[in-house]
């Protein structure tokens, strides 16, 4: 997993006009807990776009005034208006501990299906998984190379290593979907078939 370093400084004070003040100065309060106490922190805010503006997922490296803490992202809150980052949520990360995370799919292989003329849809970004920090992938593999036209893969496909999957092994992941163009070429033939 990559790791992105977040500098950050502690709280005094946690009420509502503190983390405002904080917000209107370019910083996003947060909080980091998951092994007894709790530390409130603020950072800027510019910190965090190559966290959270990525498909990728990273373990954070969460300095606050000297102390590192090894931390994934547990969650983010926005604006709901101007989609302004308000305030994350880390998770402490301990070696023996499992974690739960959303880790991105990356489809290798080429479909039969997306070569005779479909479209890959894709369902799922990512799935939710399960493992210890040493185990957790950089991203979950699905190979779509039996993937045919009209044709879905689900999650009951994928075969973890070292995690648990947590995603409904019913969801499905991808689709090649049968294009307008294609559905009438087909009928098309169909209908000349039967004259």
């Amino acid at each position: 997993m990559k790791t992105l370093e977040i500098i950050g400084f502690k709280r005094a004070n946690l009420g509502k006009q503190q983390s405002k003040e904080l917000r209107n100065e370019s910083f996003v309060p947060g909080v980091l807990y998951g092994n007894g106490e709790q530390v409130h922190f603020y950072s800027p805010a510019i910190l965090f776009r190559d966290l959270i503006y990525s498909p990728e997922v990273y373990e954070v490296d969460l300095n606050v005034e000297g102390t590192h803490y090894r931390a994934v992202l547990q969650d983010a809150q926005f604006h709901p208006v101007n989609e302004m980052l308000l305030h994350v949520d880390f998770l402490q990360l301990q070696d023996d501990k499992p974690v739960k995370l959303d880790i991105p799919v990356k489809f290798v292989g080429t479909s039969p299906g997306v070569i005779a003329g479909g479209k890959l849809s894709v369902k799922l970004r990512a799935l939710k998984v399960k493992a210890i920090p040493a185990n957790l992938p950089d991203y979950v593999e699905v190979n779509i190379s039996d993937l045919e036209l009209g044709k879905s893969i689900k999650v009951s496909k994928v075969t973890p290593e070292n995690y648990e999957i947590l995603t409904n092994p019913n969801s499905p992941i991808a689709t090649v979907t049968v294009p307008r163009a294609l559905k009438s070429a087909q009928m098309e033939e169909a209908r000349g078939g039967k004259k």
